[in-house]
């Protein structure tokens, strides 16, 4: 996935704005879950952010593309750890590096529940987006 930074992402330092880093994160995430997980999975259940925690390597400006990736590094139980890095796309610098920790709901009882085979399966064995 990639952004291109406008004034709307930018903070007081004209850098972008670590909430914008936040959203970006919160999107590739979801995108990943909704581009590989079945629908019927999907529908039975939900991910809800236990814990960030984020790396910021170098500062993004107006105007610059930046390249994101996201892949699963560790699932146990009903927790997952999602690793998302940034970079810009001309310099190739690295932006950012987060892992975050996501818990797998039950989408009719909002209950914690293991993450089942079916899931590692589509996450865990596929290449990152």
């Amino acid at each position: 996935m990639t952004r291109v930074v406008t004034e709307e992402d930018l903070d007081d330092l004209d850098h972008v704005n670590n909430v914008r880093y936040v959203q970006w994160i919160q999107d590739i995430s979801k995108e990943h879950w909704q581009s590989y997980a079945p629908e019927a999975l999907r529908n039975q259940a939900i991910w809800v952010v236990k814990q960030h925690l984020i790396e910021y390597k170098n500062s993004a400006k107006l105007g610059d593309t930046i390249r994101m990736s996201t892949y699963i590094e560790k699932s146990e139980g009903a927790i997952s750890t999602r690793v998302v890095q940034m970079h810009d796309e001309q310099s190739k610098l690295p932006l950012l590096r987060s892992e975050t920790e996501w818990c797998l709901l039950n989408a009719a009882t909002l209950r914690p529940m293991r993450i089942s085979e079916e899931i590692r399966s589509v996450f865990i064995d596929e290449p990152s987006t």
